[in-house]
């Protein structure tokens, strides 16, 4: 017998909305087990949030100065980045400017769900895409939300399917 989408999720499952404040879901998310919500209106999933996604709203990567230094007669030179930011204050000053903003400005819209009849084998196709990088299928039956798989999901699955052979 084959393991399908409905033997892996996991039925209750914590959501967002789309205009819950990205500081209501960090505080959340610093509660939970999990690192990521199905953010859905209605029962339906419309996009989905994790710590990445969070994470990047503090990243430096646009407080770096990047210099070209050469030193004649080379013809190349190298290029030096310097860290403009004041780390803690940013990351606080970052905090407090978005901390109000609803998580649909930071979500991911095009969400790769399944169905509760997938089996294992296109779980896990997706789970180990490379460019997508997902750790998570909520599983949409008739449009609505009625469960999630996380990657460990599955390989506690696999791991029990093995035991028991």
């Amino acid at each position: 017998m084959a393991i399908t989408a409905r033997d892996l999720m996991t039925n209750d499952v914590e959501t967002v909305a789309p205009d819950d404040e990205i500081g209501e879901v960090l505080t959340r998310l610093a509660r939970v087990q999990f690192n990521g919500f199905p953010v859905t209106e209605d029962g339906e999933v419309v996009g989905i949030v994790t710590q990445h996604d969070l994470v990047h709203m503090f990243q430096p990567s646009d407080r770096t100065l990047w210099i070209p230094i050469g030193f004649p007669p080379f013809l190349e030179s190298l290029e030096y980045g310097f860290d403009l930011s004041w780390d803690e204050l940013d990351t606080s000053l970052d905090l407090a400017k978005n901390a109000g903003k609803p998580i649909r400005s930071v979500m991911t819209e095009d969400v790769v769900t399944v169905t509760p009849d997938d089996d294992i084998d296109h779980i896990l196709d997706l789970l180990v895409d490379t460019e997508r990088d997902i750790n998570r299928l909520p599983v949409v039956e008739d449009g609505k939300l009625v469960g999630i798989i996380a990657r460990q999901d599955v390989l506690r699955a696999l791991r029990d399917e093995r035991r028991e052979e």
